[in-house]
């Protein structure tokens, strides 16, 4: 008898790669772990990805929560990094609490993981501390991610900025180039590579082909708040061909 898993995602109105990489990698898994999942969205107005728009966004994530947490969702999971990176450090426990809590006070308590979180707490599970990275976002806000990740200890010893306001075109970014961006990087001495810091820039199909070429634990943010979705719900966090971090046997 299959399990039956109900994912709610709270995502930027302009956000349309998160609600194609997360069910892809979930409805990769093998056939033996007899599961289901389905997908329940709920939107913050965002267009452009600047300081401004991003608050505003934020302003609207608790009452996305209590909308999917009337649909009985098993877990929710907020797919916007620089949203809550741009809050300034440590904003994502903040949040997590916060939209924990208005499920709770909805009588449907679910788990809730931030793909800032995420990607935070999975630097912390591959004992990452010197990482490299590219970012969609304009300098300015790559620098405040840089920031925030720096003041959980771990070092970006560099990165590509490249720089694209418009969240749609974000999505649009031809991820085969993700390879040759990476190649102009320095990762001599990084323990990381981030491939795509933004749930909206697509990477899914290059994380395994860039673990292949740099030697290194690749992954995304949407790599990481899928694991987070599995272990919240108390499932293997195996996924095939989507990075070391979803391949099975990371401590938690």
């Amino acid at each position: 008898m299959s399990d039956n898993f109900r994912v709610g995602l709270i995502v930027p109105s302009s956000n349309v790669t998160m609600e194609t990489e997360i069910p892809a990698m979930l409805h990769s898994r093998p056939d033996h772990f007899q599961e289901s999942f389905t997908f329940h969205g709920s939107r913050m107005r965002m267009q452009s990805v600047t300081q401004e728009e991003l608050e505003r966004m934020d302003e609207q994530s608790e009452d996305c929560a209590t909308l999917l947490s009337d649909a009985r969702c098993d877990v929710l999971a907020y797919a916007c990094l620089i949203g809550i990176m741009a809050q300034g450090p440590g904003y994502h426990e903040e949040s997590e609490a916060t939209l924990h809590e208005r499920t709770v006070e909805n009588d449907a308590a679910a788990p809730v993981v931030t793909s800032a979180g995420a990607l935070v707490r999975a630097l912390e599970r591959l004992e990452a501390e010197r990482i490299a990275l590219i970012a969609p976002y304009m300098e300015s806000l790559t620098r405040m991610m840089i920031d925030y990740f720096e003041s959980t200890g771990v070092e970006v010893i560099d990165y590509e900025a490249l720089e694209c306001p418009d969240n749609l075109e974000v999505a649009r970014l031809d991820q085969r180039n993700l390879l040759s961006i990476a190649d102009g990087l320095d990762t001599d001495g990084a323990d990381a590579l981030v491939l795509s810091s933004c749930v909206q820039m697509p990477s899914l199909a290059s994380i395994q082909a860039a673990e292949d070429r740099f030697g290194l634990p690749v992954f995304s943010a949407a790599t990481a708040t899928t694991y987070e979705i599995l272990d919240h719900l108390g499932l293997s966090t195996q996924v095939p061909g989507a990075g070391r971090l979803l391949a099975g046997g990371i401590n938690k």
